[in-house]
């Protein structure tokens, strides 16, 4: 898979790049800034481009609305973007239309390599990436008198890594649980949430996070 990296941090930079080597991914560009990003990314679409949410020349906004302008003109190109503190706002807009091909992750989770590859990885694939503290983030904020209080422990536990993107398989491997387990939990959790099924997985964390902040 190919991957472009748009990181003005240098050392930040290589060390993703050198990561996303190992881990089987051909880093075919590297920049600095949102226009290089939307060029390269104009030129020669890659699988995946990964984004600091803050970019030359203000460090304001210049990554995420590279990354929604690539979501919008380059439909096939996953954009995982990485930020150094959680903006639930500028979450929100990045997954305003599709959670689809798009991950948002904490620069924090770099650290723990498996994870950010298998990240990169299934955002690359189509599908999605959610840092788990916007999930631990929104259920605090949640009403006191909201359905959500109806979930058990459990319950909680599934719908944190179901709206972090991961699948039914990967859910039951986190919590070392049965498959069949976990598609009851999930049953469970649309049921009490009020949210319909879906076939696709990613559609189901925008619905699931969309609630949440609601």
């Amino acid at each position: 898979m190919h991957a472009v990296i748009a990181e003005d941090s240098v050392l930040l930079r290589e060390g993703v790049s050198r990561l996303l080597l190992e881990g089987g991914f051909d880093v075919v560009e590297t920049c600095e800034t949102a226009d290089d990003l939307l060029t390269k990314v104009r030129d020669s679409p890659p699988d995946i481009a990964i984004v600091d949410i803050r970019l030359p020349p203000t460090h304001h906004d210049e990554g995420l609305r590279a990354a929604i302008e690539i979501r919008e003109h380059h439909p096939s190109v996953g954009v995982l973007v990485l930020s150094q503190y959680l903006e639930l706002g500028l979450v929100m807009k990045l997954l305003s239309v599709s959670a689809d091909g798009a991950g948002y992750l904490l620069k924090d989770r770099i650290g723990d390599v498996k994870e950010f590859v298998g990240a990169v990885r299934r955002v690359s694939d189509g599908g999605s990436a959610i840092d788990p503290s916007i999930v631990s983030t929104l259920l605090s904020k949640r009403r006191t008198d909201g359905p959500l209080d109806a979930l058990t422990p459990r319950e909680r536990e599934v719908l944190v890594l179901m709206a972090e993107g991961r699948s039914n398989q990967g859910i039951a491997d986190v919590l070392v649980i049965t498959l069949r387990a976990v598609e009851k939990y999930v049953s469970s959790i649309f049921s009490k949430l009020g949210l319909p099924s879906s076939g696709s997985e990613s559609r189901r964390v925008l619905a699931v996070l969309l609630y949440l902040r609601a």
